[in-house]
């Protein structure tokens, strides 16, 4: 082999190694076509979006006259533009942050910020849309639809009895998700690696899965000795049977030469499970994880709102029950915003769990 074919080959093993460390955004940002000086004053205007959508809102909220039946009743009307402000600052801090980033070369953080701006935009102005329908027109009846500054107040008046909600509501849900998590596991696991103990547990799987939550709460209320231990119990069914088709599912897609090989090499019995099986499921068995906590969510308000004697969903009933709508709209957005965060957590979880997917170590 002569110099020049030596020096070739070093290049290419350079080359290899260097693709090796490229993640997926990286290779998104190279094969990136260059943009016109057009496309740019475009993705610049649409990433402060947000931002003019902001004071757009803010403007409406101050100029525009309220209703004239609701012009005393606009208690505290700095508490809005507090809540349309919080929100605006924080894009802010992100957009310039992305901006010195651009500067320095990283462009994924700008091109977030202008794929996510149009969504931002679109929901400050919903809500000066909801400010005109309500507070300043009358159009939407009140006080069956309040004003977004009337939720506030709500929220801020009532708050302990809202994070006290907010406390039972967590702590059931979590209670109930971990339950039927660990038993999903045990189950789509031995149903996934056993074709022996997937004979007898999937006809379960089949009869039990499809049921709505809400068709177990009359019997439930009849077996289980109090409303809480019922509420778990639908909680952790929902929750099981994601989790169990998941697991099952990736276990039963995993490549049978990996057994195989791990088989020659030595491994035996648990070793198979949790050194081959479990790791190469482990994609489909955090997103049952995932649509777990979805069904989770659903069965706690169902749970909730049908006898339990605390929590977000009871105290919507109860303030739908006193006609307190700005309360029960208040309890509603701060389900939301919980509902949200637990979510995002999950999903963040996943991600750093599959961060080898992305060629991120």
């Amino acid at each position: 082999m002569n110099t020049e074919e030596r020096n070739k080959e070093g290049i290419l093993v350079e080359d290899a190694k260097s693709a090796k460390k490229l993640t997926r955004d990286m290779l998104a940002e190279l094969e990136q076509k260059e943009k016109s000086p057009a496309r740019r004053a475009l993705d610049f205007f649409i990433s402060v979006c947000p931002m003019l959508a902001a004071a757009l809102a803010a403007a409406e909220y101050i100029y525009v006259p309220n209703f004239e039946r609701f012009v005393s009743s606009n208690v505290n009307p700095e508490r809005y533009l507090i809540f349309l402000a919080v929100p605006a600052a924080i894009y802010l801090f992100f957009w310039l942050h992305a901006l010195v980033r651009y500067r320095m070369g990283q462009k994924k953080y700008y091109w977030n910020a202008v794929h996510k701006a149009p969504l931002y935009s679109v929901l400050f102005l919903a809500l000066s849309a909801l400010d005109l329908l309500t507070l300043k027109s009358g159009k939407l009846l009140y006080p069956f639809i309040p004003w977004v500054n009337d939720i506030i107040n709500a929220a801020i008046g009532d708050w302990p009895n809202l994070l006290k909600s907010c406390y039972y509501s967590l702590e059931l849900l979590f209670k109930g998700y971990f339950i039927g998590v660990a038993a999903g596991l045990l189950t789509g696991i031995a149903c996934g690696y056993s074709e022996r103990v997937n004979y007898w547990i999937n006809p379960i799987v089949k009869v039990l899965g499809p049921i709505p939550t809400a068709t177990w709460m009359p019997l439930i209320m009849i077996i289980v000795p109090n409303l809480h231990a019922g509420a778990l119990f639908i909680i952790s069914l929902g929750t099981w049977f994601a989790v169990t088709l998941a697991s099952r599912t990736g276990i039963q897609n995993v490549d049978r030469s990996l057994f195989d090989a791990a088989r020659i090499l030595g491994a035996k019995g648990h070793q198979l499970v949790f050194r081959v099986a479990i790791p190469s499921a482990m994609p489909n068995i955090l997103q049952g994880m995932t649509q777990g906590m979805s069904s989770a969510c659903i069965s706690l308000m169902v749970a909730e709102m049908m006898g339990v004697e605390a929590g977000l969903g009871w105290y919507m009933t109860w303030a739908k029950s006193w006609a307190l709508y700005n309360r029960m709209f208040a309890a509603l957005v701060v389900l939301v915003v919980i509902f949200n965060a637990v979510t995002n957590a999950l999903n963040a979880v996943k991600k750093h769990a599959l961060r080898w997917q992305n060629g991120v170590k």
